[in-house]
């Protein structure tokens, strides 16, 4: 009977699937049409940090999408703080944005006043 190796515990899952490669490269692809005025260089930069931050992790199933979101965060922090144009999608200042529209307060409901008779 072979004994398990006494290097690791045997219930530790292995540092990534065969699937995670894959999915960071598409993700990676995926932000660099995205954000298409920021550098490649800075979106591997940014999704590589990501995802060593999770490199601890023990559940794996959702790496990608938390990956992906810290992503979105950083980069468009980073496009926000960036003097110039606006970049993805963002609004210019003929045109500020729904951002803008909420932060006035449009949208809320509101009770109808009532007219006096």
């Amino acid at each position: 009977m072979e004994r398990a190796d006494p290097a690791g515990p045997p219930n530790l899952p292995s540092p990534g699937s065969h699937d995670e490669p894959v999915s960071i490269r598409v993700m990676v692809a995926r932000l660099r049409a995205a954000y298409p005025s920021v550098d490649a260089v800075t979106v591997e930069t940014t999704v590589s940090t990501a995802y060593d931050s999770f490199r601890q992790a023990r559940i794996r199933t959702y790496i990608p999408i938390l990956v992906e979101r810290r992503s979105r965060k950083v980069l468009g922090a980073a496009c926000r703080a960036a003097p110039g144009p606006a970049i993805d999608g963002g609004a210019t200042a003929a045109d500020p944005g729904p951002e803008a529209a909420r932060a006035r307060g449009a949208g809320r409901w509101r009770l109808p006043r009532l007219r006096k008779r």
